[in-house]
């Protein structure tokens, strides 16, 4: 496991996108290793709506589902890792205003949920340990494991679909740090600028850690203690200077930079699909921000403008290759980069992808998505990280474009989910 899964299950993925620094990367096992002839099987159950499974103990998958509206609930199954049955359920969880929200397996042994603006503690057999309110009358989009075991969480202060204008609530975001045993709030922080994309954090030693936050116009970086937070005021991102782009969503932390995609303006406008939703005149932009300097550099995803994304680009670091995406005007691009704050483009593609992806480093593939417009159906598509090239492409029974989380499962297979359906592809 990698230094930013400190506080995790010791699971191949204990949580959304595999840590609090968002690589995307299964924390043990191996690739697909996809050769000619490998046959697929693809099991999808109907779950209205998904967002995420995290893998526990072996055999051990946990779905995170809920409903829809102002007042919505949500609830964790347990699933059966092949047929995908339900084999127990939480009670219902009260949640809130709906975004989706997050669910973890705690090197503690026990499930945490944030959803709406309530968090909750579980047991592995989904009891509920205890539930509480959090501060705010808005969604909390999910929340990392800090090295010392307690979470940190903050509100979406975006649109969420069905609303235009301006966004309700405060003009900022809090970020929280929560009590891992009583989910008491150990100290809080209002941030300089509202942000809609999710937390990313690393371990900086001991209990210490970098949490970091993609507000509307610059990241922010926050540093905690174990007791306090602080923002760190000699860090200066400011990623905002093209007329016409809009603000950026969840970042990807390497050893030297933070990468992620702007323009997620118009993802509110998602009708199952994110083609023609986007809202902003500037094109879509990977955002790369050097953790020591703050210098901040840009590669465009196609040069198009009314591109929007809502999640973000993998990074190769083992290839030195990261790929971002275009979710409206259905380009993916690959670009080489440096250390010396280079990045070059390498492929670009066709490809209507919207939801995060799984990066197996060992072998080179990324597990992607296209959504099939003429027959409504999204496919998965295993490409290969260095050229671009399809290694298969399945379909993985979902009506609708996913935009939330895949994740690998305990061998040659992975799980996709969708806000319609969760489905497992294995291999042969």
């Amino acid at each position: 496991m990698s230094s930013g899964d400190v506080g995790y299950w010791p699971s191949r993925w204990p949580s959304e996108d595999g840590g609090g620094e968002r690589k995307q990367l299964p924390l043990s096992g191996k690739g697909l290793n996809l050769k000619p002839g490998d046959d697929a099987r693809v099991v999808s159950r109907e779950v209205i709506a998904a967002t995420m499974a995290v893998l526990r103990e072996p055999g051990e998958i946990y779905l995170l589902r809920h409903t829809a509206g102002d007042d919505a609930i949500s609830w964790v199954e347990r699933i059966d890792p092949e047929t995908l049955e339900l084999i127990e359920r939480s009670p219902d969880l009260l949640g809130g205003p709906t975004w989706p929200g997050g669910l973890a397996a705690h090197a503690n042994g026990s499930l945490y949920v944030v959803f709406g603006n309530h968090a909750h503690r579980l047991n592995p057999d989904t009891s509920v340990v205890l539930s509480v309110e959090l501060p705010r009358k808005r969604p909390y989009n999910s929340f990392v494991i800090l090295p010392d075991g307690n979470i940190a969480t903050k509100d979406f202060a975006g649109l969420r679909p069905g609303q235009t204008g301006k966004v309700p609530g405060p003009a900022n975001s809090e970020l929280l740090v929560l009590a891992a045993e009583s989910l008491e709030i150990i100290d809080r922080l209002e941030l300089p600028e509202p942000s809609i994309a999710r937390l990313s954090a690393r371990p900086t030693g001991g209990a210490d850690a970098d949490i970091y936050l993609v507000g509307d116009t610059s990241l922010l970086r926050v540093r905690w203690d174990g007791a306090k937070l602080k923002l760190d005021n000699d860090f200066v991102a400011p990623y905002r200077t093209f007329a016409g782009q809009t603000y950026g969503w969840d970042a990807v932390i390497t050893e030297n930079d933070a990468w992620f995609l702007d323009n997620g303006a118009g993802s509110e406008n998602y009708t199952g699909t994110f083609r023609g939703a986007g809202v902003s005149s500037a094109p879509l932009h990977l955002v790369r921000v050097n953790l020591k300097t703050g210098a901040v550099s840009y590669s465009e995803i196609c040069g198009k403008p009314n591109g929007v994304v809502a999640n973000p680009p993998v990074v190769d670091e083992t290839r030195k290759i990261v790929v971002g995406f275009d979710s409206a005007n259905g380009v993916m691009a690959a670009f080489d980069y440096d250390e010396l704050g280079n990045t070059t483009l390498r492929w670009q593609r066709d490809q209507y992808h919207a939801c995060h992806m799984i990066l197996f480093p060992d072998t080179g593939e990324i597990i992607t998505a296209d959504f099939d417009h003429e027959r409504m159906t999204e496919q998965s598509v295993i490409l290969d990280t260095e050229s671009g090239e399809e290694k298969a492409r399945i379909d993985s029974g979902s009506p609708v474009q996913s935009v939330v989380f895949p994740n690998p499962g305990f061998g040659r297979d992975f799980y996709t989910c969708s806000f319609t359906t969760i489905s497992r592809i294995s291999f042969s």
